[in-house]
């Protein structure tokens, strides 16, 4: 339950009369109720805020009086799924005693009084702001510190405080919308009038698009995506009603790329593009109704990729059926390119959240990476600009991987779409890995310190009995493991599989010295490639494994997006900084599921293991989404009891 809470001290605003005759105060109120607020009350000081929130039994939205803003952009604040703290930012021009900001990647990094900061003010703070559960102790500390007295109104004063503690705060910008601090009479008609000028519906549906997205998604999607969306929302459909159909759509796109035929080609070619504007509309459709849930984004998160998949699938077996010996090695190719790619995708980008976070002087300073992070800033703010387009489009994104398969087997067939997602993922893969390594040297952040090294490496019980080897670091002994497999795939590509059977055990114990790694410190300005170099050699000694041990290529495929589906769990789990599935433990291990299918392929048995592994995995797996997502929060549901709000003044 959200607890709303108006910080009445401060200022005059108070008492304004609003347009309709009613007090200020009141009035946000009533807009506080409206954006889903189920107990809204007054707090006279900080000393009355830090009671109220000690006792909240969810996220708190507090907000100072002199807030005139669209209901709207209230309801966006205390449903953002930025992060669990979130405070409203403007762009207006800083006032006598208010807070400003310096923010980087959408995060609060400091704030206070103007020209009290050393970085480069970004904004200004907007007088409202929702406080996640775990931050709770961190607001009532803030809000005693404050609480003296003080010309600076109150509310900024917690604001700037709650950042001095290092509270993870997202920076929630108004676009479209319309938000204002008033305090007396002639701001108030102002912002009063720019309220009731702007179409507060019209205004969400375009909101409801991202502010920065892709090429082909901006000029092919997004153009009229928006209608579709509001057309769902009038029927009722949910997100993860159009998330669903968007799988059906690229599971037909994917049968029809495997029968072949040019009309159905085509037709799937257009089905894949149909489903690709479904996945854009089911996230468009989460911002436009305000619907949010962690089972929706993790949901998005893992349809995306199996949707993906399944078309590499579909391309591999029609080039297959078409008559090309190796269409499904392209796929198998295809999806492990891929996965590796993601892997580092999703690594940096914790990485550059952490680095954002962290004091400068923690950085190494100058040199080329930073000159590399001044011109990428320097481009991204180049909104709209050819350079812009390019560092988008260069990278290969999901718009722009979805448009060259749709053209591609609509124009020329399944091969020729596999060999061009590969070619142009090879070429993205190298482009990303050379410049972030350099930027990433820059930052020298040992993100994988910051979280469950041992979740996110996918260590099993083996790994963690065995010793380590201190004066190697765990990105170098993950890539000598991954080698290995690498090596043998280039020998039975050299001189076919035939007699290869042996380099199975060596290639297994070779690649157990990225396991030697797991109990070492991950503080390398590197490391955070350490969880895809193990991906990959995982992925890869699973491939040497079909190859010598005879299986069929689609069940080799088969078993990998199994792994897919393991690993972007936990993909999906960092983002969220959420902990370990439930039965994460079962599923052995990157090393203890490598030395199984080792022991198997010198036994004779590659085949029925893959399969019966695969088997295994996918029980687990749906198992473990059935525990975390229905079992477990409906056993806290029944266990959960609310209890009543104490202290302060209600508005109700």
């Amino acid at each position: 339950m959200t607890v709303a809470i108006v910080l009445a001290a401060g200022g005059p605003a108070a008492s304004l009369p609003t347009g309709t005759g009613e007090p200020l105060a009141e009035r946000l109120a009533d807009q506080l109720r409206q954006a889903g607020a189920r107990d809204v009350r007054f707090a006279a000081d900080l000393a009355e805020l830090a009671a109220l929130a000690a006792t909240a039994p969810g996220p708190v939205l507090v907000t100072g009086v002199d807030l005139v803003a669209h209901t709207a952009v209230l309801r966006h604040l205390a449903t953002s799924p930025g992060g669990s703290t979130v405070a409203l930012v403007l762009t207006d021009p800083p006032a006598p005693g208010r807070a400003v900001v310096c923010e980087e990647r959408g995060q609060v990094v400091d704030a206070g009084p103007a020209g009290t900061l050393e970085g480069t003010v970004t904004g200004t703070f907007g007088g409202a702001l929702r406080v996640g559960p775990a931050d709770l102790p961190a607001l009532v500390a803030a809000a005693r510190a404050a609480a003296q007295p003080d010309t600076a109104p109150a509310v900024d004063r917690l604001f700037a405080g709650l950042a001095a503690l290092g509270t993870r705060i997202s920076a929630h910008r108004v676009r479209l919308l319309v938000a204002h601090r008033v305090d007396e009479r002639t701001g108030l008609a102002v912002a009063e009038a720019g309220v009731a000028a702007v179409d507060e519906d019209r205004a969400e549906l375009k909101l409801s698009v991202k502010e920065k997205d892709d090429f082909f998604t901006t000029y092919f999607v997004s153009t009229w995506s928006p209608y579709v969306t509001k057309a769902a929302a009038r029927l009722g459909w949910g997100p993860t009603a159009v998330t669903m159909l968007s799988v059906a759509m690229a599971v037909a796109a994917a049968v029809l790329f495997g029968v072949g035929g040019r009309v159905l080609l085509v037709v799937g070619a257009v089905l894949l593009y149909l489903g690709f504007v479904l996945d854009c509309v089911d996230g468009q459709l989460a911002r436009y109704t305000r619907h949010f849930s962690a089972w929706g984004g993790w949901l998005d998160t893992m349809a995306d990729r199996f949707k993906e998949y399944v078309v590499y699938a579909g391309l591999g077996f029609g080039a297959t059926q078409a008559g090309f010996r190796y269409g499904w090695a392209l796929a198998i190719a295809a999806i492990t390119l891929q996965t590796v790619r993601h892997m580092t995708d999703a690594w940096y980008g914790v990485l550059h959240d952490e680095a954002a976070r962290r004091p400068k002087p923690v950085t190494t300073g100058g040199g080329i990476g930073d000159r590399l992070n001044a011109a990428s800033n320097r481009v991204q703010a180049d909104t709209g600009s050819l350079s812009y387009w390019l560092k988008r489009t260069v990278v290969f994104p999901i718009g722009e991987r979805w448009a060259l398969i749709a053209v591609t087997v609509a124009l020329f067939g399944p091969l020729v779409s596999l060999y061009a997602v590969l070619t142009w993922g090879v070429l993205a893969f190298a482009y990303t890995g050379a410049l972030r390594t350099l930027r990433a040297r820059w930052m020298w952040v040992p993100v994988l310190d910051t979280v469950d090294a041992t979740l996110h490496r996918d260590d099993g019980p083996l790994a963690g009995r065995l010793p380590v080897v201190r004066p190697v670091g765990p990105l170098t002994l993950a890539v000598l493991g991954a080698l290995a497999p690498a090596a043998v795939l280039v020998a039975a590509a050299w001189t076919g599989a035939a007699g290869l059977r042996w380099t199975v055990p060596v290639a297994a114990l070779l690649l157990l010295v990225g396991a030697l790694g797991a109990g070492a410190a991950h503080n390398g300005p590197l490391d955070w490639l350490v969880p895809a170099a193990l991906r990959a050699g995982e992925f890869l000694f699973a491939i040497v494994v079909g190859v010598v041990g005879g299986a069929p290529a689609w069940l080799v495929f088969g078993y990998l997006l199994v792994l897919t589906l393991h690993h972007y769990d936990l993909v999906a789990r960092l983002e969220k900084r959420q902990p370990a599935p439930p039965l994460h433990a079962a599923t052995l291990g990157w090393e203890g599921r490598s030395v199984l299918l080792a022991l198997a392929t010198i036994a004779g048995f590659a085949t029925v293991a893959l399969a019966t592994l695969g088997a295994y995995l996918i029980g687990v797996f749906v198992a473990s989404v059935a525990l975390a997502w229905v079992v477990l929060p409906a056993r806290a549901a029944r266990g959960t009891a609310v209890p009543a709000g104490a202290g302060g003044r209600s508005a109700g």
